[in-house]
C-alpha cells in the first residue's frame, strides 16, 4: 500500500501541474479576446482616418495625416465643395434608386422562391435550381465581366440604363440571398402553421406573406444589410454598366476627384463620409435583427 501511495504522488503532482479545464477556458476567452480588439482596431483605423482627415486641408492631410488637427485649423469646405464638385444630390438619387429597387427585388424573389424550394422538396427541378445557385455562389464576377459587357452593350445594345443595372445586382445577389431564406424557412417556420392556414381557407401566396414572411423577419433584415451595403457601395458593376454622368452613382461618381497629376485628398474623405451615412443609418435601425439572422438556419430544432 505503501508503495501505490508513493507511486501515486508524482503522478497526482504531474496531473495537477497541467492547466485545469477552467485554467484553459480562461486563457482561451482572453486570447479570443484579444484577437477581437486588434481585428476591431485593424477595421476602424480606416474608418478614423476618414473621419479625422475630412475636417482638414488638403496640404494639412498631405503633411500629416495622423494628426488630429491641421495647421491651418478645423474645416468644413471638404463638404460643400464635394457635393458640388460630384453632383451629390443628383448621384445620391441614382444610388437610392438602384440600391432600394434591387434590395426590394432580392428579397421578394429570393424569398418566394426558397418557400417554393422548401415546401416542394420532391421536384426534382427544385434539387436542380437550388444546386444551381449554390454552384454559382463560388463562380467570380470577374470570370464574367467581359462576357457580360460584350453580350449585353454589342449584342443586346442595353448598357446605360439603371433597370440593366438593377436586374444585374438582382442576378448576382439572389443565390446568396435563396440559399440564406432556404435555412429560415426550413428550420423556422413549422409547416403545422401553414397547414392551419389552408384548413381555413388561405391560399399559398396568402400563407406565404401572412404567416411565413413574418417569422423570417430576421433573416429578412439581414439580407437587406447586406445587399443594400453591397449594391450601395459597388463600383465595379456600374462603372461597366453605367457610362452616362446623370446616370452615375456614387461609387461611380467619386472618380471625379482623381486626377492624372494631383488628387484631391480632402474632397474624396468628405465624399467617402457621405458616402457611409446612409448605410450606417441602415444597419442603426436593424442591427437587432443581424445577429438572429445570421443564425437563423444554422441549428435545426
Amino acid at each position: 500500500m505503501m508503495r501505490d501511495v508513493i507511486q501515486s504522488g508524482p503522478r497526482g503532482s504531474r496531473a495537477s501541474g497541467k492547466p485545469s479545464g477552467g485554467l484553459r477556458s480562461r486563457i482561451s476567452h482572453a486570447l479570443m479576446l484579444i484577437l477581437v480588439v486588434v481585428l476591431f482596431i485593424a477595421f476602424v483605423i480606416p474608418f478614423a482616418l476618414v473621419v479625422i482627415n475630412v475636417f482638414k486641408t488638403k496640404a494639412d492631410i498631405t503633411s500629416n495625416p495622423l494628426s488630429l488637427v491641421g495647421r491651418h485649423g478645423f474645416t468644413l469646405q471638404n463638404f460643400p465643395d464635394a457635393m458640388e464638385k460630384m453632383n451629390f444630390w443628383m448621384v445620391f438619387a441614382n444610388s437610392t434608386i438602384v440600391t432600394t429597387s434591387a434590395t426590394l427585388l432580392t428579397v421578394v424573389f429570393s424569398a418566394t422562391a426558397a418557400y417554393v424550394i422548401v415546401r416542394n422538396p420532391s421536384w426534382k427541378a427544385n434539387r436542380i435550381l437550388f444546386a444551381s445557385m449554390v454552384a454559382s455562389m463560388v463562380v467570380p464576377f470577374q470570370v464574367l465581366m467581359i462576357p457580360l459587357v460584350s453580350v449585353y452593350g454589342g449584342i443586346f445594345n442595353v448598357m446605360n440604363h439603371r433597370p440593366t443595372l438593377i436586374l444585374m445586382h438582382v442576378g448576382f445577389s439572389v443565390s446568396m440571398a435563396t440559399f440564406m431564406f432556404h435555412g429560415a424557412i426550413r428550420t423556422n417556420v413549422p409547416v403545422e402553421l401553414e397547414e392551419a392556414a389552408e384548413i381555413d381557407g388561405a391560399g399559398k401566396w396568402k400563407t406565404f406573406w401572412r404567416i411565413v414572411f413574418p417569422l423570417i423577419k430576421p433573416m429578412v433584415a439581414t439580407v437587406t444589410i447586406i445587399d443594400a451595403m453591397a449594391f450601395w457601395n459597388d463600383y465595379l458593376l456600374p462603372s461597366l454598366v453605367l457610362g452616362r454622368e446623370d446616370l452615375y452613382t456614387i461609387p461611380v461618381a467619386t472618380r471625379v476627384f482623381y486626377g492624372t497629376y494631383s488628387t484631391d485628398i480632402g474632397l474624396i474623405m468628405a465624399a467617402l463620409l457621405l458616402a457611409m451615412l446612409p448605410v450606417l443609418v441602415l444597419y442603426v435601425f436593424l442591427q437587432k435583427f443581424v445577429v438572429s439572422g445570421v443564425t437563423a438556419g444554422a441549428v435545426k430544432g
